[in-house]
């Protein structure tokens, strides 16, 4: 009588390569969607800045932000390059003076749990948060 080689995994085997998958599953995911969010905050930024640039070219020709040609650098429902972002002058916004844009995460987008919420940018190049957990320096990348 001679044995056979039996080549295979054994069911303990099978359960350890299964809790090693998991285990890296569990570590890996959380800090790849945290990566994705952070990228795409870039989205809000180049759109904020470009925004902001356009009303200050704007601002140059008849010394007012609230003119009609400047306002309409802005209009309802724009969105972000990506589509990530809504862009939108803030409440008030924007004076003769002044103006400040705000990029909202678009509803229902991937970007809705990102934990800076809404950036602002404001005609002396200020840069913020609102509905933030983490600061504007941490969310602008200063």
């Amino acid at each position: 009588m001679y044995k056979k080689n039996i080549a295979g995994f054994t069911l303990i085997e099978l359960m350890i390569a299964v809790a090693v998958i998991g285990i890296l599953s569990a570590i890996a995911l959380p800090s790849y969607r945290d990566y994705v969010l952070r990228t795409n905050r870039a989205d809000a930024k180049s759109a904020l800045l470009n925004t902001a640039q356009a009303m200050e070219r704007c601002y140059t020709v008849g010394y007012n932000y609230a003119a009609d040609d400047c306002k309409d650098l802005v209009p309802t429902g724009m969105t972000s390059p990506e589509g990530y972002y809504s862009i939108a002058f803030a409440s008030g916004q924007p004076t003769q003076a002044t103006f400040i844009l705000q990029a909202a995460p678009a509803s229902g987008g991937p970007q809705a749990g990102d934990k800076c919420g809404t950036f602002t940018l404001n005609h002396a190049g200020s840069q913020g948060v609102s509905g933030a957990t983490l600061s504007a320096a941490d969310c602008w990348g200063r």
